[in-house]
């Protein structure tokens, strides 16, 4: 621990009692005054604190803002090869995030056949040769017309890796 030490001299005048006896001879004293660091990095620190607190506020207010994202995982954590959940519902214009997180590769495919009127489910879809190879690796879709869609890997739709979206 750091200490700070400074003096000073300081002259002090003589006094007695109530009434002062003529003129007072001043006397002279050294005063030694001694400061710790400790106080101010405790001061420091708290502010640093502080300042993480309101970062992690504001990130967690952004992400609140953003709250409009479902996640869906592409792989189950016990290796099944399924959409998780296997059936959602989201708000129309509501994001859905898929993440790859077993048994990948994996694609999203929106079924042709099996999405509302209107709906280029090829515009929505990722290609059969595109992948998510990696853990983690991310396909976010935005569906704004109101109905049920049909998803699917493509690797994977002989073993049942298929979905069901309902957009309300």
């Amino acid at each position: 621990m750091a200490t700070l030490t400074s003096s000073a001299t300081i002259a002090i005048s003589a006094f007695s009692g109530m009434k002062a006896a003529g003129a007072a001879k001043p006397t002279a004293a050294r005063v030694v005054a001694t400061s710790s660091a400790a106080p101010r990095t405790a001061v420091k620190a708290s502010l640093k604190d502080f300042g993480v607190a309101v970062v992690a506020t504001a990130a967690a207010g952004i992400l609140a803002g953003n709250a409009m994202a479902a996640e869906v995982l592409l792989g189950s954590d016990d290796g099944e090869l399924a959409f998780v959940p296997k059936d959602i519902t989201v708000a129309a214009g509501e994001e859905i995030v898929f993440k790859n997180n077993a048994g990948f590769p994996h694609n999203v495919v929106f079924d042709e056949d099996e999405v509302p009127s209107g709906v280029d489910a090829g515009a929505i879809s990722m290609s059969d040769e595109d992948l998510l190879n990696g853990p983690g690796e991310i396909y976010k879709v935005t569906l704004k017309e109101k109905g049920t869609y049909r998803v699917y890997c493509s690797p994977h739709q002989g073993a049942g890796m298929v979905a069901t979206i309902t957009v309300n």
